[in-house]
């Protein structure tokens, strides 16, 4: 694994259970900071291969998702090494940072989804669970309506509520810094930018009055 202290990118992931509008959120803030996004490869993989899946094929995804990021990795890192591509911001410090890379779904998510289905998880997802390295993590809550989807397995809130907890519990007993995300669609994104921002340091080090600091760990 690279040493991140090396890569000027600043990898955010946004976990949390199915319906919590994680791709949309995801797209929003690569739109705001006109940076990238990686896409959950399990979405690309199931519409291509039916939803009718078994335990090796979670394994397949989870390959593929790592896949994924390092490619976009990759591409941005080629692209900044440009000076005509570079985009940096100002830290307080005088130094610059790059623009964030945004990433829908990680090892968690398939960790906590081979658990979830299968109570077993491959030792491939939980050795890259150690390996991979990121800067902020956004959970995202379920006081979303459900909205169907013919990928999505969980209607019920009980289930959602079990599994975002299960998320809650990963991210309590880790290292990486974390922010819950919740409230209507703007409030989520609005939380989830002043966390970007407090990461990467692209503003004065607070966060609005109204943001919750109960589940920011740093």
């Amino acid at each position: 694994m690279e040493n991140q202290q090396l890569i000027p990118i600043k990898k955010i992931v946004i976990i949390g259970p199915e319906s919590t509008g994680k791709s949309s959120l995801c797209q929003q803030l690569a739109s705001h900071y006109s940076t990238q996004w990686v896409r959950e490869f399990a979405r690309e993989y199931l519409l291509a291969n039916g939803t009718d899946y078994r335990f090796e094929n979670l394994l397949t995804i989870a390959k593929g998702q790592v896949e994924s990021e390092e490619r976009e990795v990759n591409r941005m890192m080629q692209l900044l090494s440009s000076p005509v591509s570079e985009k940096v911001y100002t830290q307080d410090d005088g130094s610059t940072s790059i623009l964030p890379l945004f990433i829908d779904t990680d090892m968690y998510v398939l960790k906590v989804w081979c658990e979830f289905v299968f109570d077993k998880c491959h030792f491939w997802i939980l050795n890259e669970v150690v390996k991979r390295q990121y800067d902020l993590y956004l959970l995202c809550n379920v006081d979303l309506p459900w909205v169907k989807d013919e990928l999505r397995e969980y209607p019920d809130l009980e289930s959602r509520e079990r599994l975002y907890h299960h998320y809650k519990d990963i991210m309590v007993n880790q290292r990486i810094p974390w922010v819950n995300i919740y409230g209507n669609y703007e409030e989520r994104l609005q939380r989830a930018i002043a966390a970007v921002d407090e990461v990467c340091k692209l503003k004065p080090s607070s966060f609005p009055k109204n943001i919750d600091h109960t589940h920011r760990n740093y």
